[in-house]
């Protein structure tokens, strides 16, 4: 194929979607208003962390084959992949997805195919994109052709599922969903599943509600399994045994730029209607100050009324080093709220955002009296208990992931306690 893309958007999904697309022969030219992001990635260098993507990028870069600047150029496909956050309002603001469309306007020619890949509220591409793209000259549906295909991957495993999960597309109509479809066989290897534009948005919003719901579900069993004696974690993993049965896991709130987000797509558009939408919502953002209550709490039964946390983990799932919405910043600003002293660490993010934040396990811990993970990086999954227990003042740890090994911690003398069990062990 030597079609030519421009590919919008060089962050999580659209970096990786453009290294990808050069990697199997295409020429790509990716775009981003962010000037230091370009110039690292000209200097074959990494603004974001993903595996595999360092060296994909290099040879993306050496073979000629991808190119980046902060400005479009003429393509034979364009490819939007800009955020799309809520405001404060917990409405969508889709300022990114229509000054991206509004920049590419300029380099549109006959014959193009358009694809927004970035998860939005259904009708974006009908609502927003499409006045924009009808200032154009060119007419819709027979000279210009547009679609939406959502990013369907996880961080930390984007390239295994560029290629192995289905893909979604949805075009404006038969011909837009056609070409979607023969570039995305470049490298897809799952099935890709045609249907129209805004059900495909409301597909990838439906898939991330989905697991919203059910992680609400799953924190409201940890606070009722802590009231009456009861291992949340465990009665989940027995009740999942059942064929029918696939309860998420509870934790400290729910992060990232598509699970905390996407629910409020659907409330926005029918508030009246996502009356349970609504409330796992608001389920899952009240976990971060809940978790900071607790960690006070746990202090205070122990007679430290003045305690110091150490708090590990800042990014919203393990092993990445991405903070969107990340729930452990909001724990960190309860803490605050609550007078509580702390100092956060994160192996994964190596520049520090917050105020109390440091670069130094040791630092973070010193003095400390409880230890709260946040994150399940495997440094925290395997975090030897002798390492800290010498540089604090008290040996306790709430895991708020289920991720440490507590017969080993409860050996090293620590106090262990759990998100979701009401017994902990007492030295």
């Amino acid at each position: 194929m030597s079609k030519k893309l421009c590919v919008v958007g060089l962050g999580y999904i659209g970096l990786p979607t453009a290294v990808m697309f050069a990697n199997h022969g295409l020429k790509v030219h990716g775009v981003d208003i962010n000037e230091k992001a370009v110039q690292l990635i000209n200097n074959k260098q990494l603004h974001i962390e993903e595996n595999g993507l360092q060296d994909r990028l290099v040879s993306a870069i050496e073979s000629g084959h991808f190119t980046a600047s902060t400005e479009p150029v003429e393509a034979d496909v364009f490819i939007i992949a800009v955020p799309s956050p809520i405001k404060a309002d917990k409405t969508a603001n889709l300022d990114y997805v229509r000054e991206a469309t509004e920049s590419i306007v300029p380099f549109l020619k006959e014959g193009n195919l358009v694809i927004l890949e970035s998860t939005v509220p259904p009708r974006t591409v009908e609502d927003v994109m499409m006045p924009v793209l009808k200032t154009s000259p060119l007419e819709i549906g027979t000279q210009l052709f547009v679609s939406h295909s959502p990013e369907r991957v996880i961080p930390g495993r984007v390239f295994e599922e560029l290629v192995e999960n289905d893909r979604i597309v949805g075009g404006i109509n038969e011909k837009s969903s056609q070409l979607t479809v023969d570039l995305y066989k470049t490298f897809v290897k799952g099935n890709i599943h045609v249907t129209d534009a805004t059900t495909a948005e409301m597909v990838k919003v439906i898939e991330n509600t989905y697991r919203d719901v059910n992680i609400a579900f799953a924190n409201e069993l940890a606070k009722v399994s802590e009231k009456i004696g009861v291992n949340a974690w465990e009665a989940i993993k027995l009740a999942n045994y059942h064929p029918r049965v696939n309860i998420h896991l509870p934790g400290p709130g729910v992060g990232g730029h598509c699970i905390a987000v996407d629910p409020w797509f659907l409330v926005e558009l029918q508030p009246e209607l996502a009356k349970i939408i609504s409330l796992s919502r608001q389920t899952n953002d009240s976990m971060p100050e809940y978790t900071a209550l607790k960690a006070k709490q746990i202090m205070e039964e122990k007679g430290i009324n003045n305690g110091r946390v150490a708090v590990l983990g800042l990014a919203f799932k393990g092993n990445i080093d991405d903070m969107r919405e990340s729930p452990s910043v909001e724990v960190v600003e309860h803490l605050e709220k609550l007078g509580v002293d702390y100092t956060a660490y994160d192996p994964h993010i190596k520049q520090n955002n917050l105020a109390k934040q440091t670069q130094s396990l040791e630092e973070a811990v010193n003095h400390a009296d409880l230890i709260v993970i946040l994150t399940d990086h495997n440094e925290f999954k395997t975090l030897d208990p002798q390492v800290v227990e010498g540089s604090m003042r008290t040996k306790m740890i709430f895991d708020t992931k289920n991720c440490i090994d507590r017969t080993l911690w409860e050996d090293n003398q620590f106090d262990v306690f759990l998100l979701g069990d009401s017994k902990h062990s007492e030295v």
